[in-house]
């Protein structure tokens, strides 16, 4: 009797990898050098930024492309009040975009915008020398960032941990990640780009953020119901005193689904 009790070996063993198969994880670590960062603060509603788009695109292939640098693009809020509502817009980015203003000393805000490591680049016909993001990539980094993350396909578990050299920036900065994806179209049908079908890559779907630490800082990401072709967390610390981007590093998702 007690042996119709017992499952055969190879069954226990497939009940095992059922149970732990629902979700993958996968892990990336900053280098020892700096991973420059690009951010393009961009709306739908504005006719100038499509040249804007389609040059972070061209310029910026994904995670470990050969210029080393990674980007994000912010979709702003305001331009929603012309007669198109950018679905990828929000409010917090366009908050985000007036403190760097702040940071940088300036007085408005542009769109298309583009920073460097934090700060406003004046990209000369959306151009930034490869010369430029080389010497950054060749200096030490002045943090580091450690980032896991834990997908079920519908939901992403992230974990990121900085260590930052100076003890006066790590009391003054802020670790954060965002969930990015690309291979988005836009068709839009008012506003200042009507009739226009819109491209989009490294768009930020959602920014998590937290003063740094010696402790981890853990955030969860509902994955969209209208996903693109890239899922990526890019985790980057900055400083809230000067923005200065420290570090960031990525992690595409692809590889951590089930």
């Amino acid at each position: 009797m007690l042996g119709t009790c017992m499952l055969p070996l190879v069954a226990i063993v497939a009940l095992v990898v059922a149970g732990t198969a629902h979700a993958a994880s996968c892990k990336a670590v900053s280098g020892a050098q700096t991973t420059p960062l690009v951010e393009l603060y961009t709306s739908e509603g504005c006719d100038s930024c499509p040249p804007a788009d389609r040059w972070l695109s061209s310029h910026f292939a994904g995670a470990g492309a050969a210029n080393r640098a990674l980007a994000l693009a912010f979709h702003v809020d305001y331009w929603d009040r012309l007669g198109w509502t950018d679905r990828f817009a929000s409010h917090a980015y366009t908050e985000r975009q007036y403190a760097a203003m702040q940071a940088n000393g300036k007085t408005f805000v542009v769109t298309p915008q583009i920073l460097l490591q934090g700060h406003e680049f004046p990209a000369s016909g959306r151009t930034m020398p490869q010369p430029v993001l080389d010497r950054i990539a060749h200096e030490a980094a002045a943090a580091t960032i450690e980032l896991t993350a834990t997908s079920d396909g519908k939901e992403v578990a992230a974990t990121a941990v900085s260590r930052i050299v100076d003890s006066a920036a790590r009391a003054k900065s802020t670790l954060s990640i965002a969930y990015v994806d690309s291979g988005l179209v836009s068709d839009v049908k008012a506003g200042e780009n009507k009739g226009v079908r819109l491209m989009h890559d490294h768009v930020v779907r959602a920014l998590k953020s937290a003063p740094t630490g010696d402790g981890p800082f853990s955030a969860r990401f509902s994955v969209p119901a209208e996903r693109g072709v890239s899922p990526t967390l890019v985790a980057f610390v900055q400083s809230s005193s000067t923005g200065d981007v420290l570090q960031a590093v990525a992690l595409p998702l692809v590889d951590c689904r089930p």
